[in-house]
């Protein structure tokens, strides 16, 4: 029977690692100075109550959150964020772990500046294969980034460490949506493979029955379809095209709908149902958000 193991607080995990509680809410780790080990199973669960940012060297064993597999290599940065499962799927032998980590509970950020915005840092819910490889260079700002916030750890605790390890944080996290930026234009090939095949799900998805029996398709919906979750596919089509995934949706819908306009048998009414709208007067408003016409009004300026 696969073991869970849960952990939530960075005492507990601090325990795990043999490294020293300096702050109950904050710790980076070095993982060399862990004890080499074994889970005793080949596959164990386990559950996170905090964020855990890894840069590990996980040989010995593989990582997976969901049904995927990390995408992996040296100089890799995965993100957990708090009722987040991974997966450690082991060669049951006894391994080093490697690498460092920040690890630190949601009450430290409470009342911060990264407190209010900590959700608007979409890589913390993007797939494990979405995650983030570092160069050489990126890799020291991330050691550099670290060392600041063991640095303030290791002085005596006072009023001011709160926000001084708060910001620290939230520089290291700036840092790395500047990176995820990068790797979106690095891997401009994939990105436009990806790109292609969304457009190659629109026009199936509304060349059939779907839109009469599903509806409009959502972006989650497209997302699954592609593989991807949905955050990383909205970054992802927004950086390739400019527009929010949903935006470019909407716009495959109005494209659609132009060309059966022409068709004078057909009612607006019908032409909305024929897209996967419940109600047609939310076809006709977003119709002429897009256009600035009504589909009447487009239909006889034609």
């Amino acid at each position: 029977m696969e073991r869970i193991f849960k952990f939530d607080t960075v005492t507990e995990y601090n325990a795990l690692n043999n490294h020293e509680t300096l702050h109950p809410l904050v710790s980076v780790i070095n993982f060399s100075k862990a004890n080499p080990r074994s889970w005793g199973e080949k596959s164990v669960r386990i559950n996170y109550g905090l964020y855990c940012i890894f840069l590990k060297d996980f040989k010995g064993c593989d990582l997976k959150y969901g049904r995927n597999y990390y995408d992996y290599q040296e100089g890799t940065l995965v993100f957990v964020s708090p009722g987040q499962m991974m997966v450690v799927e082991t060669d049951g032998q006894v391994y080093q772990p490697k690498g460092y980590a920040l690890v630190f509970h949601p009450d430290l950020i409470r009342g911060t500046s990264l407190g209010r915005i900590i959700h608007e840092y979409n890589f913390f819910s993007y797939n494990a294969n979405e995650a983030l490889h570092l160069s050489e260079r990126e890799r020291q700002i991330v050691l550099d980034c670290f060392s600041k916030i063991d640095f303030e750890l290791q002085q005596n605790i006072d009023k001011h460490s709160k926000k001084l390890i708060a910001s620290n944080i939230e520089l290291f996290l700036n840092y790395c949506d500047r990176f995820y930026d990068r790797q979106f234009i690095t891997r401009d090939n994939v990105n436009k493979g990806i790109l292609e095949k969304f457009e190659e799900l629109l026009n199936g998805y509304f060349s059939s029955a779907k839109p009469q029996t599903i509806g409009i398709p959502s972006v989650s919906y497209c997302a699954e379809e592609l593989h991807l979750s949905p955050n990383y596919f909205g970054d992802l089509i927004k950086k390739e095209t400019g527009k929010s995934a949903k935006e470019y949706i909407q716009n495959k819908i109005i494209d659609i709908a132009k060309n059966k306009t022409f068709d004078s048998n057909k009612s607006v009414n019908e032409i909305a149902y024929e897209l996967g709208f419940k109600y047609p007067q939310h076809f006709t408003r977003l119709f002429k958000n897009v256009t600035g016409f009504t589909p009447n009004e487009y239909r006889f300026q034609n």
